[in-house]
């Protein structure tokens, strides 16, 4: 590795699954510690996409989905972000499913107990994503996770953006993949399902450094009682 790379994530995958959605940090916070990333907004309403500095929402309007360009001073429960720092990249010419793919990659992976870091920039035969709908805090995300919205594209030209996690780590994030997918003319995204690329660009990084930030000023997250054993079952549901 050229240098130490570190994964800031605020909050924990745990307490999103519990129903703790407030938002209590401001996107411009998150963005002095990464500039890539996925996550969500205030009361969940939607999928957060960082993608080259810049920090998009992604909402369910109907029939089809509409991109936002987040402000400043929007609030996040819960988002992962880092300095993409390329270390693996390798052009994709054949036409290849999402696991062909995800396969490919681990190849290059620097260990299975490190996180990573992904980018795919490419044109895909077929795109599947989800979108969480906008939810009051309480309600536990596998309930809510149940009811989201999907949609599919064809032919289409984007970038997937995300991270593997280790299994060591599964329920500070989810085990695997959590990838996001935002459009070239930014009018389609969401949390990637499954999808089917023609031709694309492939990054992976290495992430050193895990940084975890709590929300210690909420008072909703300080007293939360936490079933562990529950948490691990709705994110395995969820994911």
């Amino acid at each position: 590795m050229a240098e130490f790379v570190t994964l800031f994530q605020y909050n924990t995958l745990g307490a999103f699954m519990a129903g703790l959605y407030k938002g209590t940090m401001t996107i411009a916070e998150l963005l002095q510690h990464g500039d890539l990333g996925i996550g969500t907004l205030d009361s969940i309403d939607g999928e957060l996409i960082v993608l080259d500095g810049k920090a998009y929402q992604v909402k369910a309007l109907g029939e089809k989905t509409e991109v936002i360009e987040v402000s400043m001073d929007m609030m996040i429960p819960y988002a992962a972000v880092a300095f993409h720092q390329v270390e693996v990249h390798f052009h994709q010419e054949l036409e290849w499913t999402d696991e062909a793919l995800k396969k490919r990659m681990e190849a290059y992976y620097a260990g299975e107990n490190l996180f990573h870091s992904i980018k795919i920039h490419g044109e895909f035969r077929h795109m599947h994503v989800r979108m969480a709908p906008k939810s009051s805090p309480g309600k536990r995300f596998a309930e809510i996770a149940a009811h989201q919205p999907e949609y599919y594209a064809e032919h289409i030209s984007g970038t997937i953006v995300g991270f593997w996690t280790p299994e060591l780590f599964h329920g500070v994030s989810v085990a695997g993949y959590h990838l996001h997918f935002l459009s070239d003319d930014h009018q389609f995204g969401g949390h990637v399902m499954d999808f089917v690329i023609k031709n694309g660009e492939i990054e992976i990084g290495t992430i050193a450094t895990l940084e975890q930030r709590f929300p210690v000023q909420d008072q909703d997250f300080l007293s939360a009682k936490l079933n562990v054993a529950e948490l691990k079952e709705d994110i395995e549901k969820s994911e």
